[in-house]
């Protein structure tokens, strides 16, 4: 694996593939990988002749400075990772390479943005937007992979993608979880061991409510999800929607659409865990 680290050095390496008539997949991260990056990145190493992965902590994508300061951040051990994934060039930029002058564009991303981690993270999903047009600008691949976890930002991206003409695939990938649910996360290394020992409750509970559906009208169900999971010590629902799974709007009936999708977002002490599951008819 090579180690790109200026867009102008990115942009000869990708230009060579793309005369050898290579296709490229892409895998955009922020680093501390895990395991759920690795089925991305094997993913798209099977789907494709070059696989690029990207490590860069946007700054425009964090509403929060403390959050922006406390990211993790593991270069070596992301290095060892993509290796052993298979990724053919690590794209690892500086804040300067990617934004040599303040990123300005304001995207119009339409409903979809407009709730849940919209009005929760002011200014982050067009922070995403930016980060992520510019590395389609730089790598044009063919396919470019993200994590289910980060269902809304899935939406998000494929509305930025119509904004600006990309032709490329967007290919969304299941969520990886630990043996005892809790979904992979770079945050998750910031729970103490009480707040680790508690955080798999979120996919439990979540898990169990999809027997639910027959019973409980989705206002009902929605309640009982957030008292369930707001009785766990230290476990606080910031939001539980159920929604249609490409516009994200709330649906407030269960035929609104064939499979509804519950996202939620729960501090679990001061770090903020993401979390969705499906609630399909024939379940």
């Amino acid at each position: 694996m090579k180690v790109i680290r200026t867009v102008s050095e990115l942009h000869d390496t990708i230009s060579r593939c793309r005369a050898e008539g290579k296709s490229i997949g892409l895998v955009p991260t922020m680093g501390a990988l895990h395991a759920g990056h690795m089925s991305l990145m094997e993913r798209a190493r099977k789907e494709n002749d070059v696989v690029v992965a990207s490590v860069f902590v946007n700054p425009t994508q964090f509403n929060n400075a403390a959050d922006l300061a406390t990211y993790p951040r593991t270069e070596d051990a992301d290095c060892r990772l993509m290796t052993d994934a298979g990724v053919d060039y690590a794209f690892i930029p500086s804040v300067e390479e990617i934004y040599p002058e303040p990123d300005t564009r304001v995207f119009d991303l339409g409903p979809v943005a407009d709730v849940m981690e919209g009005p929760m993270r002011p200014g982050h999903f067009n922070g995403v937007a930016q980060i992520v047009s510019k590395l389609f600008d730089f790598v044009r691949p063919d396919r470019a992979y993200f994590g289910e976890k980060d269902f809304q930002q899935i939406a998000v991206i494929r509305r930025m993608v119509q904004l600006e003409g990309f032709d490329i695939d967007i290919v969304d990938c299941p969520i990886k979880r630990h043996p005892d649910g809790l979904a992979m996360s770079s945050r998750n290394v910031r729970l103490t061991p009480e707040q680790r020992a508690v955080a798999p409750a979120i996919h439990r509970i979540l898990d169990e409510s999809r027997s639910l559906r027959k019973h409980m009208n989705v206002n009902e169900l929605k309640t009982k999800v957030i008292d369930e999971i707001n009785a766990v010590p230290h476990m606080k629902v910031e939001y539980y929607e159920i929604v249609h799974p490409l516009t994200m709007q709330p649906i407030t009936d269960w035929n609104d659409t064939n499979e509804p999708v519950g996202c939620i977002t729960v501090y679990c002490g001061d770090v903020r865990l993401i979390d969705n599951i499906k609630y399909p008819k024939a379940l």
